[in-house]
């Protein structure tokens, strides 16, 4: 069972990777790139602050804990300790990959980067009230698919590490959302 999901691992990494041009090449070295989501953060938290004025004081914190927490369990636990090779470093796969922006770490499980975007995602969707914000949290989604999907095709992901990682983040964006929530509710309730 567990060759077959390999297989069915690596035959997915290559189908995506392989459908590539120098249009999709382009727009997905520039979603996997820092330079471009480091600013959408920033301009997403100073639209929080602006939206939520004191409210932001207890849903920032929570937020960027929900955020780091999923970047640094992926990249200092998960990666070093199952040691899985990313597409690009794999002598079995490297050689039938396209990769339009170079090869990044070592390792590969989970993705940093999926687990980052959807932690956000949900966290959004889950602490914001559910009648407002739609585009926001759709947006958040949708970026959160698009982040997933170039790291695919960079050839930087198996799929499978994309989806561990979405499924992370997911899971520390609900337990910040959570906590937000339970200390708006508790303490404050005018934070909801």
């Amino acid at each position: 069972m567990l060759e077959f999901i390999k297989d069915l691992d690596t035959q997915l990494l290559l189908a995506v990777n392989r459908a590539q041009s120098p249009f999709l090449d382009e727009v997905m070295v520039f979603v996997s790139e820092r330079t471009t989501w480091i600013p959408a953060y920033v301009l997403l938290i100073g639209f929080l602050i602006y939206e939520f004025r004191r409210r932001a004081v207890l849903l920032l914190p929570l937020v960027i804990a929900g955020v780091g927490l999923a970047d640094i369990i992926t990249s200092r636990l998960f990666k070093p300790y199952f040691a899985r090779l990313r597409p690009c470093h794999d002598a079995e796969v490297s050689g039938l990959l396209h990769l339009p922006n170079g090869c990044g770490g070592q390792f590969g499980f989970l993705s940093s980067h999926a687990s980052n975007s959807f932690a956000l995602a949900v966290f959004l969707a889950v602490a914001l009230a559910p009648e407002r914000f739609r585009a926001l949290k759709i947006s958040a989604f949708l970026w959160a698919i698009l982040m997933s999907y170039s790291r695919v095709y960079l050839g930087a992901h198996y799929p499978g590490d994309v989806l561990g990682g979405a499924a992370a983040g997911g899971l520390l964006g609900w337990a910040a959302a959570a906590a937000y929530r339970h200390l708006a509710a508790r303490h404050a309730p005018r934070f909801l």
